[in-house]
Parts: structure tokens; sequence; C-alpha cells
């Protein structure tokens, strides 16, 4: 049995060794013990008030280190990258059409160039300004053209990046929109711990809300509605693409968390569900609820 406390021979004042000595837990004892006592009389704290503020200083560090690390994990950098590129855009494109509205009023129309948008701020700040004004609404232009320029850049990281974290997401959703879905999520964790019907839903909340107040119908997907899968199929069949496709995704986060290893027969097994719905519709089969309900049949249910 072990009888030394997690202070045995550190240094009182070193709340770093003392942080890893409780994140490690090697001195973990087999049954509690008089820990304060322990200390006191091994030196490390003075009397029991002294032992319990280094012991809370202790923990408050390890928490800190371990919060940290997390925040440094390359599946939270993709949540990172992922609202940054949102933002940019975002940024990038009110931004641009206050370029478009200060530059028309400057520049005759027969000369603009491309219409509107990033486009006309590309075209914009090639420009050789005379005046004040056109000084101004050029250096705009080149922010805007900068801006767009690096949420490219942020995509190109994220399109990189996520198929090293998650392998099996990435290849049955894409790079982006496995970055997002880890985004919405809040991690690959808490993405692989969701049953396929959250999957389904997410980025869909305020709808989701509406429903369960009784102002609106069930949403039948959220941002997995930019998949080709689920954009490109019949409205008719939408929903029942949506299931199968948050099915597949819901393992894909569970094999990358829990395994790591690539399975190429999810993408194969994914895309013969996905003839099987589409087939259904092209043969008259029509879709609707009774469609849907097959699909719950066949699948074995909503979660996979």
């Amino acid at each position: 049995m072990t009888t030394e406390g997690w202070f045995a021979d550190l240094d009182p004042g070193d709340v770093t060794a003392a942080a890893d000595r409780i994140r490690d837990d090697e001195w973990g004892a087999d049954e509690p013990a008089d820990w304060p006592a322990a200390a006191v009389e091994a030196g490390f704290a003075a009397d029991e008030d002294d032992y319990y503020d280094a012991l809370h200083e202790a923990t408050v560090e390890t928490t800190r280190t371990a919060v940290a690390e997390r925040e440094r994990a390359d599946d939270q950098q993709l949540v990172h990258a992922i609202r940054t590129m949102d933002d940019l855009a975002e940024t990038t494109n009110e931004l641009a059409e206050r370029v478009a509205e200060w530059g028309g009023s400057l520049f005759p129309a027969d000369e603009e160039g491309p219409e509107g948008g990033v486009p006309y701020a590309r075209d914009l700040a090639e420009r050789d300004p005379e005046e004040p004004a056109e000084e101004r609404v050029v250096d705009l232009a080149r922010r805007v053209v900068d801006l767009a320029d690096e949420r490219d850049a942020v995509r190109e990281f994220v399109e990189k990046q996520a198929p090293a974290v998650a392998p099996n997401l990435s290849m049955l959703a894409g790079p982006v929109l496995a970055a997002r879905l880890m985004e919405q999520a809040g991690g690959l964790e808490s993405l692989a711990k969701m049953p396929s019907g959250t999957v389904q839903v997410l980025g869909a909340e305020d709808a989701l809300f509406a429903h369960l107040r009784g102002h609106a119908p069930s949403p039948k997907h959220g941002v997995i509605f930019t998949h080709e899968y689920v954009r490109n199929t019949h409205p008719d069949e939408r929903g029942s693409a949506a299931r199968a496709l948050a099915g597949k995704l819901s393992i894909a986060a569970r094999v990358d968390h829990y395994s790591g290893d690539r399975r190429p027969e999810l993408e194969e097994e994914l895309d013969e569900r996905m003839r099987r719905i589409r087939s259904r519709y092209e043969g008259g089969g029509g879709g609707g609820e009774a469609g849907e309900a097959s699909d719950a049949d066949a699948e074995g249910g909503a979660d996979e």
C-alpha cells in the first residue's frame, strides 16, 4: 500500500511540480489517509490550512495546464480555423459591398470592370488613385483583397489539416464540412459521442427549437445540407439522404476518435446507400414519410 502522499519529496513552493504529480496520479494511495497531518509531519506544510492552500494551487495549475493542452489539440485548431474562415468571409463580403457602393460613385459605370463583390475590389485595387477620395476607396479595396486572400489561405489550411485529424470524416464529408461538424459539436470527441440524429441537425438549432415550441416542422438537416448527397438529392428524398449521410458520418467520427484507422469501405457503403435512395425516386417509388420510414428500417434505425 502507498503511504506517501502527492507532496512527498516536493518543494512546497514548486506549484508546477505539484501539479504534475497530481495529474500523473502515480502516487495514488490504495485507501484514504489523513493527508493534511502527513503533510505537516513530512514538513511539506506548516498546518492543515497551509496544506489545503498548497493543494488548491496545485489543482488549479493542473486544470489550467489541461485546458491549455486541450485548446492546442489538432481538432481545436480546426475549430478556430473554421470560425476564422467564416468571420473573414463575412467581413470581406460586407466591405466588398461598401467598396462597390463607394467606388461606383467615383468611377464611370463602363470602367467598373467585374460587377460587385471581391472581383470588383480586385479590379479597383489595381487602379492608381488621382484624388483623396479615390485613394481611400482604392486603399479599402486592397484591404478587401487581403482579407479575401487570407480567407482562402485559412481554407487551404483546413483542407490540408482536416484529413490528418479526422481521415474518415474528411473522406465522407470533405475537409471543410468535416471541420465545420467538429466546430458545431465542439471538437472531434464530442462529435464522436453524438447520436447520428443529432449530427444530422447540427447547425439547425434555431429551426429545431422552433419545432420544439410548435412553430415549425422538424428540420431534416443542418450544415450537412452543403454535402452533394443532400443538396443534390430530390427534396422528396432529402430527409432520407440526410439521415443516411449522418449515420455514416457518426461512424466515421467514432473511428477517427477511438482508433484512427482509415476505412475506405465507409465511403463505398455510403455511395451504395445513396444510389438506392436516389433510384427510389427516379424509379417512381415516390418519397416522403413512407420512403423515410423504409430508410430507417433498412438502416436499422436512426443511429448506426
